[in-house]
C-alpha cells in the first residue's frame, strides 16, 4: 500500500494558536501559573519570519512565537518549536539558541524556548547548547517534550479532557499507521467519536475534528467510508454535527489551497533572496580582492561585518 503523505506541521501550528493555554498546561504545566491569562495573548508569526530571514535560515519549521504577560507585570516571548518531520537534526540545539538570542536582542525581553519532539527517534533528546572559548562560555538549556513518551501513558491520555491529549493520540496513531490506511481509518473514527463522549462544546468538537482530519488523511474511498460510519454514529446518538463537519471540510479545503499558494510564493521569495545574496556576495568578494575596507563594502553591499569576515576567510582558503 502506498504510504500516505501527511502534513504534520500546519495542524500543530493551527491548534496551538486555538488552544494555547491548554497547550501550556498539558506539556509545560509549571509555566501556566506564571502567565497573566487576563491579558491579551499575541501571536507574532510575521515577526518570527523576520528573525528567521535575518538569520538566513531558509528551511521552514513549525514554530510559533507568542507574546505573553507574566503575573509580575513583565512581558515575555514564548517560542514553541514543533519538530515532527522524523529527521535527526545535528544543529537543532544551535538553532534553538540562535533563535532565542536573536529574539531577545530584537525585543529586549526574556524569551522561553520550548520544544515538542514528534519524530520517531526515541533517543534524540537535545536539551541545550554549550560553547566555550578561553574561559568565555555559553550554557543555554531548554525544556523538551518527546511525544513518544506518551505511548506508555495511553490510559492517562484517554482519561484527560485536555484537547492536547487527543492531539497526542492522533499524532502517535498517524505515525503508527503510516503504511496502513484501513487501520488509520479505524483510529480516526475512534478518536473522533471520543470528542463526542468527552462532552466538548460543538465548536470545540469541530475545531478538534479539523485537526484530526487534517492530520489523519485517508484515501478517498476510505474517507467516504469513514463519513458514512460517522453519520451512522451521529444518527444513533441523535446528533447533527455531520453537516457542520462537511461545511468545515469545504472551508478547510479552501484554506489548504490558500496555504499551498502562500508556500509557493514563499519559495519564490526565498529563491529570489538567495539569488540577491549571491549577487551581493560576488560584489563584496570582488571589492575585497581590490582592497576595499570592510566598512565601505558593508555600506555598499548591505552585508554585515561578520558575513564579510567569513567571505574573506573562504576566499583565502580557496
Amino acid at each position: 500500500m502506498t504510504p500516505l503523505n501527511t502534513d504534520y506541521d500546519n495542524p500543530w501550528k493551527s491548534i496551538i494558536e486555538l488552544y494555547f493555554r491548554d497547550f501550556i498546561s498539558f506539556f509545560f504545566p509549571w509555566i501556566e501559573p506564571e502567565i497573566d491569562w487576563s491579558k491579551e495573548i499575541k501571536f507574532l508569526d510575521k515577526e518570527l519570519q523576520k528573525v528567521v530571514r535575518d538569520a538566513e535560515i531558509l528551511k521552514r519549521y513549525a514554530d510559533k512565537l507568542i507574546e505573553v504577560h507574566r503575573l509580575d507585570g513583565e512581558t515575555s516571548l514564548v517560542l514553541c518549536h514543533i519538530e515532527v518531520q522524523s529527521q535527526y537534526e545535528t544543529d537543532f540545539s544551535s538553532r534553538m539558541y540562535s533563535y532565542n538570542y536573536r529574539l531577545r536582542d530584537r525585543y529586549n525581553c526574556s524569551v522561553a524556548s520550548l520544544a515538542i519532539l514528534g519524530d520517531e527517534t526515541e533517543n534524540w533528546r537535545p536539551t541545550g547548547f554549550q560553547d566555550a572559548l578561553w574561559r568565555c562560555s555559553v550554557n543555554f538549556e531548554f525544556p523538551i517534550v518527546n511525544l513518544l513518551d506518551y505511548e506508555s501513558q495511553w490510559n492517562k491520555l484517554a482519561e484527560s479532557r485536555n484537547p492536547f491529549a487527543v492531539m497526542v493520540m492522533a499524532h502517535l496513531k498517524t505515525k503508527e499507521t503510516h503504511n496502513n490506511s484501513p487501520e488509520r481509518k479505524d483510529w480516526k473514527f475512534r478518536l473522533t467519536t471520543m470528542l463526542y463522549d468527552r462532552g466538548y462544546e460543538l465548536q470545540d468538537i469541530l475545531e478538534l475534528y479539523n485537526f484530526l482530519d487534517w492530520l489523519m488523511q485517508l484515501p478517498k474511498a476510505l474517507e467516504q467510508q469513514f463519513q458514512v460510519e460517522l453519520a451512522q454514529f451521529e444518527e444513533a446518538r441523535q446528533m447533527k454535527y455531520v453537516t457542520a463537519i462537511e461545511r468545515m471540510a469545504e472551508e478547510r479545503a479552501e484554506e489548504r489551497f490558500k496555504l499551498a499558494e502562500e508556500r509557493a510564493e514563499e519559495r519564490f521569495r526565498l529563491a529570489e533572496e538567495r539569488f540577491r545574496l549571491e549577487e551581493r556576495q560576488n560584489l563584496a568578494l570582488k571589492m575585497l580582492q581590490e582592497g576595499a575596507s570592510f566598512e565601505f563594502i558593508s555600506r555598499v553591499s548591505g552585508l554585515t561585518t561578520e558575513q564579510l569576515q567569513e567571505l574573506s576567510s573562504v576566499s583565502e582558503e580557496t
